[in-house]
């Protein structure tokens, strides 16, 4: 920060605070004092808020204003796609979900890897072991059905745990 030497001017003379305070009780925006007084309107906001200087409610009264007025907590809806998607894996969704086990006769490197393939990985990345599903997938889905349900739950699956 420069420091400012005895023959520069001050910023906040005693007669621009007068003036800041004179055009405050006026009733002059933030924009108009900077103009009139000749200081940027941050500087005028930032004066105002040091010298305690606010317009309308206190600060008590706004505290329990937004508090009253804090919109109440939706709950989060499932996005259309991922919808669509869970319907198509499960049918209906009040369906109970369908259970069994993923068929692993398909499993292929990341190099085998197609855009119509599962790209659930099996195993640890790095270990000898290491595959995709490979099963085939539906139209613009990264998993097979089966990995799609545990991927994507079901929104009423979310409401019992929590």
């Amino acid at each position: 920060m420069p420091v400012l030497s005895p023959t520069s001017s001050q910023t906040w003379t005693d007669e621009r605070i007068e003036l800041l305070k004179q055009h405050f009780e006026a009733g002059l925006s933030c924009r108009e004092i900077a103009a009139d007084i000749g200081v940027s309107r941050n500087a005028v906001i930032g004066k105002l808020s040091r010298l305690n200087l606010t317009r309308g409610r206190t600060i008590d009264e706004r505290k329990v204003q937004d508090r009253g007025s804090a919109p109440s907590r939706t709950s989060r809806t499932v996005p259309r796609l991922q919808y669509e998607m869970l319907v198509t894996i499960y049918g209906e969704t009040g369906a109970p979900m369908a259970a069994g086990p993923i068929d692993d006769a398909n499993r292929c490197s990341l190099l085998e890897l197609a855009e119509k393939r599962c790209r659930w990985p099996i195993s640890t990345p790095g270990a000898d072991d290491f595959c995709f599903c490979g099963n085939s997938a539906p139209d613009g889905q990264s998993y097979c059905a089966g990995h799609s349900r545990l991927a994507y739950r079901p929104n009423s699956a979310r409401v019992m745990r929590g």
